[in-house]
Formats: C-alpha cells, structure tokens, sequence
C-alpha cells in the first residue's frame, strides 16, 4: 500500500541542508533572538548560525580532504549542527560518532565508514568524561575546535564578511541534494552497528513528510535532549525546526531526569521528542506546571508502553503520541497525531511511503514490512566491507528497505509492530514475539522495567529469558497474566533474571544485544 496522502516534494528536498538553512533565513529572517539555545551562555539568530556553519566548514577545509569522510564528537550544540553542515557544504561527509559507544564503538565505527579525522572538542572531552575513550581513537587524528579557530585569518575573514554572508549559495562548492549530507550508525541493539549513508534528499524528504502530518511554526519552542548522532535527534529535533523556523533548546543528554522537566517549563517548550524510557523517567519527576507549555509530546525509537502513556494522561492531561521508524529511512515511517491518535498503533504512513507487508511463516498476523520512499537511505558502510556503499535491497526489489519488523495495517491504514523478527522465538514448535513476554511483565509489574530475549533450548528450541528490575516478580504471576490477557502460556518466560537497571544505548533503547551475551553466559554458566 501506499500512504493515501500525495507527495508533491517541496523546493528544499532538491537542495542540500546548507540551501535549507539558507531559504530558512530568508524566509524567517537573519535577525530571529533566541532562534537556537544551548547550555553555552546566550544565543543564536539565523544569521549567526549562518556564519557559524559557513566559517567552521571553510575552517574544516583546510584540514580535510574533498569527499573525505570526516568523524564529529561533539554533544548537542549548536556549533556541532553548523559543523555537520558546514563540513557537507565544502563537500566533505560528516559522519556524526555515538560517544556513548565507548573506544571499541567508536573505534569500530570510523572503520567501517574509513574515517581518519575527527573533529572533537577539549572542553566537551573534560565534561562529559570522554578523555579516555577519545584517546583509544589511536587510528584517527583528532582535530580540537579550540585549536582550530585561530586558522580563520584575515583572508577568511574579508570572504566571510565581503562575500559569503551576502552570496552564501555561490560561497560552497556542494550542491548535490543526492550527495551524502551525513552518516549514521544503527544503534547496534542486535548486534554490530552499520553506517547508514542518508543524502540530503532523503534528510529534507523527511522533514517535509513530518510537516505534512503535523503542524510546526515559529511560535513553537522544540526541546531537544536526544543526541544529533541519533536520527530521532537529528531529523525531528533539530532539523524540523531548522526548517520551519521553530525555536530549538538543546539539551546535552537525555538522561538528566530531574533537571529536563524543570527547563522544559523554563524555556516554555512546546514540543518535546523521547522514547518510552526516557518519557517515564521524566514523568517521576516532573510536576504539571513544569509540563504544561508542551502542545505535543511524540515517543519514538521503542515501543510506548501503557504504563507511560497513562501516566502522562492521568498526571498531566498530555496525550502521547507514538511514531515509527528506522534510521535508514531519516527516520520516520508512521506516526500518530494529536486529532486521529489511536493508542496500540504507531499510527499511519508519512506521505510518499510505499509499504509492501511479506508473509512470515509461523506469523498469522501481518508480515514483515518493506518501504519505499523519497526518505530512504542511499546505502550502507559495513564493518565486513568498510569504506563501500551498498544500495538498500530486499526481497521486493532493489531500492527497498526491510525493515526487519512485523507489522500489521488494518482498513484505515494505522499500522500495529507485532515486534521485530529477529525477537520471534520459536518456542517448542511456535513463534512468538518477545514482546509479549515484556507485555506481561509490565501487566504484572507496571512501575518495574522489563526486557525479554531468548536462549538456545536442547528441549523446547529456544527458550525465552526475561530480565526484571523487579526482585518479587514470578512466573506464576505472569502465567496468571497470560491467562487473563489471552496470550498462550508458551509466551511465559522460562527463566526470569532480576537486575539493578537495564542496560540502555545513547538513542535510549534497551541494549538487547548485552541481554542476550548476558543470558547465555547465565545458561553456561548454569549447565556446568
């Protein structure tokens, strides 16, 4: 099916993010107060951010290569926004590194996607911690902003100021709306990371998509704490208000859950973006006056869970709206909004998006979903082939992404995620999603978090693990549950392991990989 929607492209998705930053000053005006903020003191109009991304990409000319792919380590900002722009603007790729990954992640990243440079900051290294990994980047040069600035000399300045701030379009050499306009890499949850080449195109598709189901305008106010390495980060908290001239805060991580309600009511945020996680954590701490300036609040990346939707209704009288999508399509494929918001879907396709369900054996309900869109990645960087793109390809066709998710879409085109295949289990004989056993986890233990994964079992196929941070919880309850909710006994998890907290990645969704290390050592460990 295709979203029922038309997709007439708009005039930026010919162009390039540095165009889109352009047309935005133009259309919104160079002297905007308080356009973007951040935890740095004071803040930026369009025209700053303008000269900000023109000099910092001249600045990183100098010390880079055309077509090179370049690494950037830097916090939510809005100098690391103009760098990612600007390095794109003077033909380089900008390849945005998950700090939150560690050496070896980051490490193994600048592999795959052939990086030999990163841009980073000492100040940012210091505060954030970061010294050590930064230095077990021993394959790579990194390049200290600090160290860099004092490079814009005279001349730079004279073409700054004579020339590029009044002819900006004519001041950059890239202008390819195909080229790549960044990198990203997939959060790693099931297993090693891949770089995901996103062109501008698909980036600035993306954004209008978003507009297209929701309204957005200058007097909105978008608090971002997700990273920019994050495509939820990047495309809706940054890029979308870029682009229609809302006000963006940015935030320099999403975990700090006390100090995020307080300042989401201080700067008078009206849209604010974050995955289940991390909107339920907000929730323990936040009061309805902290919160009552949001108009719309939209959970991505993970599942919403009933426990998190009803307690931002019950406590603050805000109806969560749930999204969906993948880093591969910028990222979003489907997403409720505030007049057709239907709980338990992740609501309809963006405009433009052609969906083909592919029936899975074992699975009665819907099928393994594949898109295609104006929004699609151009390719991937594996780590088994670094340095080469490969084009998206399924068993559609070429061009087509799988997404690797069951997906159901009823008469009225809302889709329903049965769960991702690869958390299917087959248990003696069935297959069943893991996310049922996380269902019934939440039924029983609603204010608890609870992940599921599955081990090899000599006597049922595989078995089904779930780790809990709740010490009282018992399979005898989640039978009761499964009973009563009218899913079959087999989604019982066989094994339950109580932890102190889950172990998340920096885009904020549980580490399903470390679960799954962690539960087969256990079974080792046990059969010995």
């Amino acid at each position: 099916m295709t979203s029922p929607l038309a997709a007439i492209p708009p005039p930026e998705v010919s162009g390039t993010l540095f165009a889109g930053l352009v047309a935005a000053a133009r259309r919104h005006g160079h002297q905007t107060p308080g356009q973007w903020e951040d935890l740095k003191p004071g803040t930026y109009t369009y025209g700053e951010l303008l000269r900000m991304t023109l000099a910092l990409g001249r600045l990183a000319a100098k010390v880079t290569q055309p077509g090179e792919h370049v690494g950037v380590l830097l916090p939510n900002m809005a100098a690391s926004v103009a760098l990612m722009i600007g390095l794109s603007a003077f033909g380089r790729v900008p390849c945005m590194l998950n700090y939150t990954a560690g050496a070896e992640g980051m490490e193994a990243a600048c592999r795959t996607a052939g990086i030999r440079r990163v841009f980073t900051s000492r100040l940012f290294l210091e505060k954030a911690g970061l010294e050590q990994q930064a230095a077990g980047l021993t394959s790579e040069d990194l390049i200290y902003l600090e160290e860099l600035r004092p490079q814009f000399g005279l001349k730079d300045k004279l073409w700054l100021l004579g020339y590029a701030l009044w002819f900006p379009e004519d001041a950059v050499p890239a202008k390819d709306p195909e080229a790549p306009a960044v990198v990203l890499f997939t959060s790693g949850s099931e297993g090693k990371p891949k770089g995901v080449v996103l062109s501008h195109r698909a980036l600035l598709a993306n954004v209008w998509q978003i507009q297209q189901c929701m309204a957005f305008s200058r007097n909105d106010v978008v608090f971002n704490c997700l990273p920019i390495f994050h495509s939820f980060g990047l495309t809706a908290g940054t890029l979308l208000g870029l682009i229609t001239g809302a006000r963006i805060y940015f935030y320099p991580s999403p975990l700090h859950f006390k100090e995020i309600p307080r300042l989401i009511g201080e700067k008078g945020a009206t849209l604010l973006f974050g995955t289940s996680t991390f909107l339920m954590n907000y929730a323990r701490y936040a009061t309805p006056e902290d919160l009552r300036t949001l108009r719309l609040v939209v959970a991505g990346a993970e599942k919403l869970s009933d426990f998190t939707r009803r307690t931002w209704k019950g406590k603050f009288g805000i109806d969560v709206c749930e999204g969906y999508g993948a880093t591969e399509t910028a990222p979003v494929l489907a997403c409720n909004v505030p007049d057709t918001n239907r709980p338990g879907t992740v609501g309809r396709l963006a405009p433009g998006i052609e969906a083909r369900l592919v029936p899975v054996e074992g699975i009665e309900r819907g099928g393994e979903l594949h898109v295609l869109g104006p929004n699609l990645l151009t390719g991937y960087y594996y780590p088994e082939r670094p340095g080469i793109i490969e084009p998206p390809y399924s068993s559609v066709g070429p061009g087509w992404y799988n997404t690797g998710d069951i997906v159901d879409i009823d008469a009225e085109g809302f889709l329903s995620i049965q769960g991702r295949l690869k958390r299917f289990a087959k248990v003696a004989g069935e297959m069943v999603s893991l996310e049922v056993a996380e269902i019934l986890a939440h039924n029983v233990s609603a204010d608890a978090a609870h992940a599921a994964t599955c081990v090899v079992d000599a006597g049922r196929g595989e078995a089904i693990v779930l780790f809990t941070t709740d010490s009282d919880l018992t399979r005898d309850q989640l039978t009761a549950a499964a009973r009563g909710m009218g899913y079959p006994e087999v989604a019982v998890p066989r094994r339950i392991r109580v932890v102190e907290s889950m172990p998340l990645l920096g885009s904020g969704k549980v580490d399903y990989h470390h679960l799954k290390s962690l539960a087969t050592a256990h079974l080792l460990h046990t059969d010995q």
